[in-house]
């Protein structure tokens, strides 16, 4: 059965781009895992079983069309397969730590099936004050709240 991440955790950036991964996600996410970009400026870690699932998706996308190539690109360029150190760190890859802006305070969000991984002033930033409409949005797909 896979994995479900929720949560949130709050840690730091040291000098050498190392930050540790919250004890309850390293043991989920196992021994090694894959960081990668994510929506709205963020980065998006997957365990390698939850990123199989996530390949395979991206595999069925039909590669004539330019949103398909685009999309591999994105998440595909970047991707790093990662390892904590003995502390519980993991060394996130600078081009990955520009793209979420990750400098310093740092926040990991548990999200179903990933871990995301935000600047603390991104994150904090986030605009939830319209969860009223986009729940009202969703009901659509069947999903009540």
């Amino acid at each position: 059965m896979a994995n479900m991440f929720t949560g949130e955790y709050s840690h730091s950036v040291d000098s050498k781009g190392r930050v540790i991964v919250p004890a309850k996600f390293r043991e989920a996410l196992g021994e090694s895992f894959v960081i990668t970009m994510g929506f709205d400026g963020c980065l998006s870690m997957y365990s390698n079983e939850e990123w199989n699932i996530f390949v395979d998706k991206l595999r069925s996308l039909p590669e004539a069309r330019k949103e398909t190539r685009q999309t591999l690109r994105y998440f595909l360029a970047r991707a790093t397969v990662c390892e904590v150190d003995k502390q519980g760190r993991v060394l996130i890859p600078i081009k990955l730590r520009e793209h979420a802006a990750l400098i310093k305070d740092v926040v990991f969000v548990g999200v179903l099936s990933k871990v995301e991984i935000w600047s603390k002033e991104r994150w904090d930033s986030n605009d939830m004050e319209d969860m009223d409409e986009i729940a009202e949005r969703l009901s659509e797909f069947g999903i009540s709240f």
